[in-house]
């Protein structure tokens, strides 16, 4: 019964990441890395518009609040910390290190059923 929960759990993530990306290709943005993974954490979706990359977490929720309030502390210093190691290795192999002229940020997207989801940005 657990092990169900959880496959529910993780489908019903998944779901809401592949609805996060296109919401996010509507906007404008490319996508740049899914789920991508460190040894210090998880980011759901690093996109980029112009000069602006995001480390964007996803949540996906029955009603917006409860998904605003689902990412915690410690959940938003794994990502931070993964965002950074991001950007070391970026500025290590970017071309001329032009990474000082892009803006970064953390967003979120809020995924709840039949309703259009929901962009913060710089969330944290």
């Amino acid at each position: 019964m657990k092990k169900d929960k959880k496959r529910k759990a993780n489908r019903l993530g998944h779901l809401g990441e592949y609805f996060a990306i296109l919401f996010l290709m509507v906007k404008g943005y490319s996508i740049l890395e899914r789920r991508y993974k460190t040894k210090v954490g998880e980011i759901d979706i690093i996109a980029k518009k112009k000069n602006v990359t995001i480390f964007c977490e996803v949540k996906a929720r029955a009603d917006f609040e409860s998904a605003v309030y689902s990412l915690t502390d410690k959940q938003k210093l794994r990502i931070r910390k993964a965002a950074e190691q991001y950007m070391s290795h970026l500025k290590n192999t970017y071309q001329n290190n032009k990474i000082e002229n892009e803006i970064f940020r953390c967003d979120m997207i809020l995924i709840v059923p039949w309703r259009l989801p929901k962009h913060i940005e710089n969330a944290w």
